[in-house]
């Protein structure tokens, strides 16, 4: 079997820019990827978020980045990774969802995936959020009889029509859903663990860097990331005025149970309901890395810029501050460097 110097393991924005910089050093890799077409996460994303409504999208290394419109984002974006894919001739294999990657001989790693099978020097892990959405316990969910789905399955306002949608969660998913549905729906509840966090201020470069600084922080000291926008704070858009004007954004805590017909306040009353969003994140999606044993006592993988502390063959892009566009191009670059740095000291080792 071939050994390759690296294999990228998710063709997202994090995935496509670690490519790039590892074709530009002449690192022998392939990029395996879960879906049927280029794309990611974006390629699932409901058909009303707008190019406009994401405020776009980075660019990646050596492009020019998506105009603003009001086109779909999971129309553009895929299309946008598709034609980088081709121009820059990167190696991506799809469809290929990776079950794990163990230990084998020699020091190498064995990527696997069904009945197929990859050698490789060196990980580099792009594989984001987007399938493990986040669904907290809570009591009675079971018993509820309306609908329950997560953002992960969000279908646009037009199904909530007519219908009393509590919203849970305290992001920006869950602002903007809300100013969609709250203008269709015969009622709205948006229920938080915390207070949200509203900011007053444009959301400038350096705004950006400072979310991604703290964020990183985090995974520096091995605890599970936050997201980027959880320190960024929250800001309502023009087209969510009219869910404000609606009192969609009048917050209530957590309720204290759910009930067969809705959800059972802190003060005691029922608030009825037939449909719950839960819009409570996404967890990073490293199942597959377990054999390795990466993760801190803290709950994370602990990483030195991209590497992974506990094993320096392992890079990680697209988790905690590049889970966003905002630091996924940075990261790519930073991995291949780190791939490099990893793969010359392996060859002085055998030199030796």
């Amino acid at each position: 079997m071939e050994v390759l110097d690296a294999v990228v393991i998710g063709a997202g924005q994090a995935g496509l820019s670690a490519s790039y910089h590892l074709q530009r050093r002449g690192v022998s890799h392939v990029v395996l990827d879960a879906d049927e077409a280029p794309g990611g996460a974006w390629r699932h994303r409901w058909d009303s978020l707008s190019m406009h409504d994401v405020h776009g999208i980075a660019s990646l290394p050596d492009a020019e980045p998506p105009e603003l419109s009001t086109e779909q984002a999971n129309l553009v974006v895929p299309a946008y990774y598709a034609d980088y894919e081709r121009t820059h001739h990167l190696p991506v294999v799809r469809p290929v969802r990776v079950d794990e990657v163990v230990e084998a001989e020699d020091g190498l790693l064995e990527v696997r995936a069904g009945d197929r099978r990859w050698l490789t020097r060196t990980i580099v892990n792009a594989t984001g959020t987007w399938s493990r959405p986040f669904v907290p316990s809570y009591p009675g969910a079971e018993t509820f009889r309306g609908r329950q789905l997560h953002t992960h399955d969000y279908p646009g306002p037009e199904p909530f029509r007519g219908r009393r949608v509590v919203v849970v969660g305290g992001g920006a998913s869950a602002v903007q859903l809300l100013g969609e549905i709250a203008p269709v729906a015969a009622g709205t509840l948006w229920v938080t663990r915390r207070q949200p966090v509203w900011r007053t201020d444009d959301f400038s470069p350096e705004v950006g860097r400072a979310a991604v600084a703290l964020v990183e922080e985090r995974v520096r000291r091995g605890l599970p990331p936050a997201s980027v926008v959880s320190v960024t704070g929250l800001k309502l858009r023009e087209q969510e005025r009219e869910a404000q004007r609606l009192g969609a954004y009048e917050r209530h805590p957590m309720f204290t149970s759910i009930e067969p017909d809705g959800v059972r306040l802190r003060d005691g009353t029922l608030w009825a309901a037939d449909t719950i969003l839960w819009a409570t994140g996404f967890r990073p999606a490293v199942g597959h890395l377990a054999p390795l044993h990466l993760t801190s006592e803290y709950g994370g993988i602990q990483l030195h810029r991209t590497t992974a502390v506990a094993d320096p063959r392992i890079q990680l892009v697209g988790y905690g501050p590049s889970a966003s566009t905002i630091g996924a191009n940075r990261a790519g670059r930073v991995a291949a460097r780190g791939v490099a740095a990893w793969l010359e000291r392996d060859a002085e080792e055998i030199g030796a």
